[in-house]
């Protein structure tokens, strides 16, 4: 179950990120990270603290609010396609 939020927290900053058509490395900048830091968030290889959560949100022009609901709507998003083909399967 951490590991699918971890995937869909890292799916969600992607999103955001290349809605503003930035590079990982554009992103990184702006949120005062390492830019390969980003990209294992982006992969879901690892749990981002409160603070770099606070920190991208920002530098997406988001609440941190906003990019945890984003977040939620992925993983809604993928157990939605998981029951279509379940039922597909059957």
């Amino acid at each position: 179950m951490m590991k699918e939020l971890c995937n869909c927290f890292g799916i969600a900053v992607r999103q955001a990120r290349d809605a503003h058509q930035w590079s990982q490395e554009m992103l990184a900048e702006k949120a005062n990270l390492n830019r390969s830091y980003v990209g294992e968030i982006e992969r879901g290889k690892v749990i981002p603290s409160l603070v770099t959560m606070e920190k991208l949100a920002l530098a997406l022009g988001l609440r941190m609010s906003e990019l945890l609901a984003r977040c939620e709507d992925v993983r809604h998003a993928q157990a939605m396609q998981k029951m279509s083909l379940m039922a597909i399967a059957c």
